[in-house]
């Protein structure tokens, strides 16, 4: 796969601007940290191993019915639940049981987190725990309010409505006053929707271990702002523009 063709920090015509924000909404995995910290890699093993000791399959079988999950469900786990109505705590202990030594501390990142200001939340969907594992040794997790996990959203994955929904309801998030960092685009349809700035956050360098369309710099009216080192965008765009 080719490196991603994509400057320091891009920004499109109409973008909105973070002038008014007052919540500032996190996704985890692959936003808030590089995929050099191989954090996703394990965990997408890790499913895939479920799938293959729950079905009795072969990797390559249980990787295939993995992928098809994924397309159609949105996550894997939301499939084994309507379709298995396997227990998804037991899934979710699984998928995150990670190594996490390749994480490496981000003090840039930590640093433009702390300065925003308002509420900091995450939205994930994967676990509290996976959530907070990841950003604790990353050394930011003490700049978050909450963590709104799958479990909060009742199973529902992003991007269906209803987890947005959930989160807002359950945060007293006013979205028009909020801003939503992610690294798919078609999870930032909704958020940009119900008002949010919307902030796509690619990789540097492509990602052997995610589809194309996972990590594609998109340009589209509902994601105002793309940038591939949030640290630096935070710092750089996002803080000038308050008072």
């Amino acid at each position: 796969m080719k490196a991603l063709p994509i400057d320091d920090k891009l920004s499109l015509g109409e973008a909105r601007d973070f002038s008014h924000v007052d919540t500032w909404i996190f996704d985890l995995d692959n936003t808030l940290y590089p995929h050099t910290s191989r954090i996703w890699p394990q965990v997408d093993e890790r499913i895939t191993l479920y799938i293959a000791e729950l079905f009795g399959i072969d990797g390559l079988s249980a990787r295939a019915l993995q992928k098809y999950f994924y397309h159609k469900y949105g996550t894997t786990l939301r499939a084994l639940i309507d379709e298995y109505d396997i227990d998804p705590y037991d899934f979710l202990d699984f998928a995150h049981d990670i190594d996490h030594t390749d994480i490496a501390l981000d003090e840039r990142l930590g640093f433009a987190i702390e300065k925003l200001p308002g509420r900091k939340l995450i939205l994930t969907n994967g676990s509290r725990k996976h959530a907070e594992n990841v950003a604790r040794k990353i050394g930011i997790l003490d700049h978050f309010d909450d963590v709104f996990d799958i479990a909060a959203a009742n199973f529902v994955p992003k991007p269906d409505r209803r987890a947005y929904e959930s989160f807002l309801d359950k945060h007293a998030v006013e979205p028009k006053r909020a801003a939503m960092f992610e690294d798919i685009a078609k999870n930032l349809v909704v958020p940009h929707d119900l008002g949010m700035t919307t902030t796509l956050v690619v990789p540097r360098t492509a990602d052997p271990f995610r589809e194309e369309f996972e990590q594609e710099a998109v340009r589209a009216l509902h994601i105002d702002h793309i940038t591939d080192d949030l640290a630096g965008f935070l710092r750089g765009e996002v803080l000038p523009h308050r008072p």
